[in-house]
């Protein structure tokens, strides 16, 4: 499965299958949560919640191929990714694109 953020692959003609997505709603637990607040009050990378969004990240992408290979997609083009916070210390993490298949 090829992924790619741009509405074209170089030297690929295709057909549009429709969108695609993938989501997950991630949070770390009671504790990580806590020594991140602390972390909030000497600066620096949290990174238990960096961690967190790479995961998130990762499952909506799996979930978003996993849709597009049930159409019979080749590839998904023009990725995008959004997150939102859901409630303190938990994240969704949204991954849409359009499945496409190529033109033989």
């Amino acid at each position: 499965m090829i992924l790619v953020n741009t509405d074209y692959i170089s030297g690929k003609q295709f057909e549009m299958l429709g969108l695609v997505k993938g989501s997950t709603i991630h949070s770390k637990h009671l504790g990580k949560d806590i020594a991140q607040a602390f972390k909030t009050l000497v600066g620096g990378e949290l990174k238990a919640y960096n961690e967190m969004m790479n995961e998130a990240r990762a499952i909506a992408t799996k979930r978003m191929v996993a849709e597009a290979e049930a159409l019979g997609a080749d590839a998904i083009v023009n990725i995008r990714y959004a997150s939102s916070a859901v409630m303190q210390g938990a994240a969704e993490v949204i991954a849409y694109g359009t499945a496409v298949r190529f033109v033989k």
